[in-house]
């Protein structure tokens, strides 16, 4: 349910891997693209097209059939109604998968229920400007998930996700997918709004004078966020338990995992991909949220909050994405 940049590559990838798959797709001429050529993925060192069975969002009313598996990859703000799109069309043991950014597992849960929700993590870099076409900058063997249940009602079941999802990456299964999931967070909230609103490529961004020093303390907040929400520091993009440090410079270590292992020079974020499509972003699902929580327990988030507002105003038309915003995002309120 969601076949772009990162659906269509996984949709390919378990579609090669002989698995009977379905793509639902919400754009039109994507759909007519796949079905008409294939989902043609252009890869670091080769390119490979597949044969794939594509459905516009308003011919799911046709299905019959019922479904083992659905994976959801849309937007975190698009979630809720895409499960009420193919609540029916579960089997009767079906499972629901997020795999998405932001935390999106109690929408989930409160549509199909706990026991069939699975939550998940995603780390890979695509993107998609053409029907039908993906460049996928992290081959299968250089991709990572983790999946996890949402409560003890799916406890014991996230092996039946591993075996599907292992064709498209690495799939580990974590005790404690909440805090997984936050842990991911941390590092999106420090490299995906700020390098849109530079309107760069996350590494040209990165380069840019304090930029980095920036993202780092949007990711400390996030990390102070996770705790204050009641989930711990735990290990994700393959690091093991003794590499979770504190929360600061844990927050600056998964941004490092992040520029060093799951994306290219040329690596543009999710957000950014998004307002170059004249798309709305993730904004209050990532930055947005860590405002949320800390404020909750009566803590400030400036460098997310700062975040937040810019964007916002990139997205109703009032200031430009660009490198011209380096002097305003580095000025905090009041600094």
């Amino acid at each position: 349910m969601g076949t772009g940049a990162q659906g269509a590559g996984i949709a390919a990838d378990l579609t090669r891997a002989g698995l009977d798959v379905t793509c639902i797709e919400q754009w039109p001429a994507h759909v007519e693209a796949m079905r008409e050529h294939g989902i043609e993925i252009r890869l670091p060192l080769k390119t490979e097209v597949t044969t794939v069975r594509a459905l516009h969002l308003c011919e799911v009313a046709t299905l019959r059939e019922k479904f083992d598996i659905v994976f959801v990859v849309v937007k975190a703000y698009d979630t809720r109604w895409a499960v009420e799109l193919i609540k029916h069309l579960l089997a009767p043991d079906a499972l629901v998968v997020g795999l998405q950014n932001g935390m999106s597992l109690n929408d989930v849960a409160d549509i199909v229920g706990p026991e069939r929700t699975i939550g998940a993590v995603i780390e890979m870099a695509s993107n998609m400007f053409e029907p039908g076409i993906v460049t996928r900058q992290n081959a299968p063997e250089n991709s990572w998930f983790t999946v996890g249940a949402f409560d003890d009602s799916a406890r014991g079941r996230e092996p039946e996700v591993q075996e599907v999802l292992r064709h498209a990456g690495t799939v580990e299964i974590s005790p404690d997918i909440r805090s997984s999931k936050w842990m991911k967070l941390v590092a999106n909230a420090g490299e995906l709004v700020p390098s849109a609103i530079l309107d760069e490529a996350l590494a040209d961004a990165v380069k840019m004078p304090g930029v980095h020093e920036f993202m780092v303390e949007c990711g400390k907040e996030a990390a102070r966020a996770a705790v204050a929400d009641g989930c711990k520091l735990v290990p994700i993009f393959g690091l093991t338990e003794d590499q979770v440090s504190g929360p600061d410079q844990y927050a600056k270590d998964l941004l490092g995992e992040v520029l060093e292992k799951y994306s290219l020079p040329d690596t543009r974020t999710t957000v950014l991909q998004d307002w170059m499509k004249g798309r709305r972003a993730e904004v209050d699902e990532v930055n947005g949220l860590v405002v949320e929580v800390l404020a909750r327990v009566g803590q400030s988030a400036p460098y997310n909050a700062h975040t937040v507002e810019i964007a916002r105003r990139i997205e109703a038309g009032e200031l430009e994405r660009g490198p011209q915003n380096l002097e305003l995002l580095l000025t905090l309120p009041g600094a």
